[in-house]
């Protein structure tokens, strides 16, 4: 059966030249031994006439093709200067093209950083962009409000938390990636399969016999939904090779290292944000016209062993959670200074439409079951958040009516404010308790089967995990979807808790640890704790404006006192931003995603007093097709049910796959070559630039004698990184993940409401964990000498006892004896030899392989005629190559020279 390898993006470096009358965008990949040309027209004032080169360079080629370029452009013959071709700027990728009233611009991303790494594929953040305008100066037709467009369509920062990969389609869930890959080798053969030029097919060696390993490589479609810049490729997208096309996501994505007694396990956190109906926190609520909801983020959480890099023989598990807002038709009137507006109901919907839509997309995604789980108030003195209580669980009873029962979608209810108003509640326990029950019910994606240990000593549950099992793994069937009213402080903490008990169960079926259970303090969940924070207060900088006001911290009573001022900074800067700044963020988010689309013959994107005609299509158009009230699901998902619809292998699907048949060493499918690139000379700083979070050098006591487990609980005292504070570079990692939304915000509903009630209650600790609330530590004399009765097992300011100093008397005895005693046959004899001599018994036993001696290596047979071979080639005996070796001698030549 052949195997099967994701395609890699050919065009990773660009090069843009210029001369007056054209632009030629250079790219090529990684190792510059393939080149693709774009030729884009600057003499059309007002359209993009791009022209795209099918033929595949080499290195030679391009530079003759540029000697000629310049060389026919040069207004004089033998002139140099700026009449030839002129090299503009150097780029790593194309994110669109946009135009407003004049002519057209490209967007290209000039620097980059690596954010993370998943089985050797590189995710990269955007940092810098460059917008250049392509008309040449002498066919521009000037318009008085092109550069009011311009600014407004840069407010959207690109340097804030895009992301981008070559390799990997960040839009999609590991599970789903990885599903694709394994899919029956008889449908990719159905697939068309690339035709290749003769040249590229040449073969020097085919006349050899030698059999080609054949590997499908596979391509799919991004799923739209979270791709960012959809609309600005949409232009080209039909006209140039897919390799020119690089999708971006907007949300987060952080990556640390977990180090398991030095054996390296990353930890990966990504948030893709919805692109459809996106925007500020009072600005866009509740949902469209199609079940797109507002603020709508699906977190993923993926855990792989990183001593094995491969898909294939790597060990890697994931987990997926979304939260967004209540899916009803729903706003916030922001006319009147309020800093917690009422919420209104803008249309009636009895037959719950936009909650069928909705949940119909994530039926289609995610399979069954959905688990809704609600966190809005439910008692208040005036009534406000409960008003969305009351209108969505009655959508939910309905639409029930018309799933099967296995398929229904579960409604969880809970006032956690109200919980953290109780002194005699703690709030985390119950999050605990919801996370797995959410976790057995859903269950999670791992790429290997289970291990022995777990079948032989199995956790009493583990048996009742849910999510569907295979010969290969897991995969995990439904999601759990979290919502308050922001979906931001109240959301964030609730992900955690679940997130931390989906990393128990990732832990325990890779073989990391006995029992599915982490417990807080230690430095494990720490490391995860601290990577959601950065999670959190990214997303709600994006749409709220602001960091997040309550932590985990705060829910666990354990937040420092100058927490709370802190708190009210982020409060009041969240307010500023959502009464002054969130219209023009709105503005510019419409016009990036293309919502809005500039013309002449309508008003400016400022004259509009609303963006609502913008986001409700049925508004302006009647729908084609309504849809029934009873079968509200789209046809075929059933039949599928608890998988998910999109990772089936129907046909429907084989649709979005681009299959090549490719040799196994084809430089577009060797993830190996592309990231450590061994045919060439390389720098440490370029393969290995990712820096990340160490749970040993971060967290981890540096106290000799400590258990270096990162599954140990730790007191406050103890910890590398101290439990209570905040970190010392936190407000530079913020100004560095400057984000798209990043104005500051006004108050959100849910710090108002409770800010003043967060530091009241007590906690409940959980059977065998130490308390987590810290507590003033006490230094007694037993206190401070501590550290030396860890270091040395005693305590050195004691009197030895009498027993210690028998011993120390015989230690000393026996050796003032020692060189005394002669070994003469008279001696032998002389009985009174034996009363001066102590016997020794030995107690221990030391090989020659050990700490005082070292055994000489044992070196294979298949070694020893390794290093022979050598040896005789270095005298000029040559032996004949094997069958392997020619086949890897052929690859390297084809792809390097031919």
């Amino acid at each position: 059966m052949p195997t099967s390898a994701p395609i890699l993006n050919c065009v990773q470096k660009l090069v843009l030249y210029e001369t007056r009358a054209r632009y030629f965008l250079v790219g090529s990949n990684q190792a510059e031994t393939k080149y693709r040309v774009l030729k884009i027209d600057r003499t059309e004032p007002k359209d993009l006439v791009i022209i795209d080169d099918k033929h595949v360079y080499n290195q030679q080629e391009v530079r003759e093709l540029l000697g000629r370029l310049d060389l026919g452009n040069r207004t004089k013959i033998g002139q140099k200067g700026s009449s030839g071709l002129s090299r503009s700027v150097s780029a790593f990728g194309i994110v669109g093209f946009v135009r407003f009233l004049e002519g057209y611009y490209i967007v290209l991303i000039t620097k980059r950083r690596k954010m993370a790494d998943i089985g050797g594929h590189s995710i990269y953040k955007i940092e810098d962009t460059n917008m250049i305008y392509i008309p040449n100066d002498s066919v521009r037709v000037a318009h008085p409000d092109e550069a009011r467009y311009g600014r407004i369509f840069q407010n959207v920062d690109l340097s804030s938390n895009f992301y981008f990969s070559y390799s990997y389609d960040l839009s999609h869930s590991l599970q789903y990636n990885l599903t694709v890959l394994k899919m029956p080798s008889e449908m990719l053969k159905t697939e068309e399969v690339s035709t290749q030029s003769r040249q590229d097919s040449f073969d020097i060696f085919e006349d050899e016999g030698l059999p080609t390993q054949v590997v499908y490589g596979i391509s799919n479609e991004p799923y739209a939904k979270y791709v960012w810049n959809a609309q600005l490729l949409e232009k080209i997208k039909d006209n140039v090779h897919p390799d020119w096309l690089l999708y971006v996501i907007h949300g987060f994505c952080g990556q640390s290292k977990l180090l398991i007694y030095g054996r390296p396990v990353h930890v990966t956190l990504i948030a893709r944000r919805s692109s459809k109906f996106a925007g500020t926190r009072f600005l866009k609520r509740g949902a469209n016209c199609e079940g797109d909801v507002a603020n709508e983020v699906e977190t993923e959480q993926i855990i792989h062993d990183a001593s094995v890099m491969s898909f294939t023989a790597g060990s890697y598990s994931s987990y997926v959670q979304v939260r967004g807002s209540v899916p009803l038709y729903w706003s916030q009137d922001i006319s009147t200074m309020m800093p917690k507006p009422p919420i209104r109901l803008d249309q009636a919907d009895p037959y719950a439409h936009v909650a069928a839509l909705h949940f119909d997309q994530m039926l289609q995604r995610f399979g069954s079951p959905i688990i809704i789980l609600n966190l809005v108030k439910k008692r208040e003195k005036r009534k406000h958040e409960n008003i969305l209580s009351e209108e969505l669980y009655p959508a939910v009873t309905y639409l029930n009516q018309f799933l099967p029962p296995e398929h229904h979608i579960d409604y969880i209810a809970w006032d956690m404010a109200r919980y953290t108003k109780s002194k005699l509640c703690n709030v985390l326990d119950r999050l605990s308790l919801i996370a797995e029950n959410v976790v057995k019910r859903t269950g999670f994606f791992v790429n290997r089967p289970d291990f022995y240990c777990n079948t032989a000593r199995p956790d009493e549950r583990w048996g009742d995990l849910g999510g569907y099992s295979t010969a290969s793994g897991r995969m995990q069937t439904g999601v759990l979807r979290t919502n308050c009213v922001d979906c931001l402080d109240r959301t964030n903490t609730a992900q955690f808790m679940v997130g931390k008990c989906a990393l128990a169960y990732q832990l325990y079926t890779l073989g990391m640890i006995d029992k599915p259970r982490l417990q807080f303090d230690t430095d494990c969940v720490r490391l995860f704790e601290e990577l959601y924070e950065d999670h959190g207060d990214t997303l709600s900088l994006q749409y709220g404006g602001s960091q997040l006001v309550h932590r985990v911290k705060t829910y666990r009573k354990i937040a420092p006192w100058t927490q709370h001022s802190k708190d009210i900074m982020q409060t009041l800067s969240r307010y500023y931003s959502n009464a002054f700044s969130d219209a023009d963020r709105q503005d510019a988010i419409n016009l990036f995603l293309q919502v809005f689309q500039p013309s002449e013959s309508k008003p400016h994107l400022w004259e509009l007093p609303t963006d609502f005609y913008l986001h409700h299509k049925n508004t302006m158009v009647l729908p084609l097709e309504r849809r029934s009230y009873t079968y509200w699901w789209t046809g075929g998902i059933l039949s599928y049910l608890p998988l998910p619809y999109d990772e089936v292998p129907c046909e429907e699907n084989k649709k979005k796959l681009t299959v090549r048949r490719l040799n196994k060493y084809d430089e577009s499918i060797d993830t190996y070559t592309e990231f450590f690139r061994p045919y060439e000379l390389s720098c440490f700083d370029d393969t290995f630039c990712l820096a990340m979070t160490n749970s040993a050098r971060e967290f981890m006591p540096k106290t000799v004698g400590i258990d270096p487990s990162p599954f140990t609980v730790r007191k406050p005292e103890e910890t590398g990184k101290s439990v209570l504070g905040n970190k010392s570079n936190k407000e530079e990692t913020i100004l560095q993940r400057k984000t798209a939304a990043s104005a500051p915000p006004p108050p959100s509903e849910e710090a108002i409401s409770s800010s003043s009630d967060d530091d009241s209650g007590t906690d409940k600790e959980e059977e065998g964990a130490p308390s987590q609330r810290s507590t003033p530590v006490k230094l007694t004399e037993d206190f401070i000498h501590q550290p030396m009765r860890e270091a040395y097992g005693l305590n050195l300011l004691e009197f030895p006892s009498e027993d210690d100093l028998l011993i120390y008397k015989r230690f000393v005895h026996l050796g003032q004896n020692q060189h005394k005693v002669e070994r003469s046959s008279q001696q032998k004899t002389d009985s009174r030899y034996f009363e001066n001599v102590i016997s020794l018994n030995h107690i221990s036993y030391f090989p020659n392989d050990s700490i005082y001696e070292t055994q000489e290596p044992k070196v294979d047979r298949k070694s020893r005629e390794i290093f022979e071979s050598h040896v005789q080639a270095g005298r000029g005996l040559v032996q004949s190559l094997c069958k392997d070796d020619i086949l890897m001698y052929r690859e390297y030549i084809r792809n390097r020279c031919m």
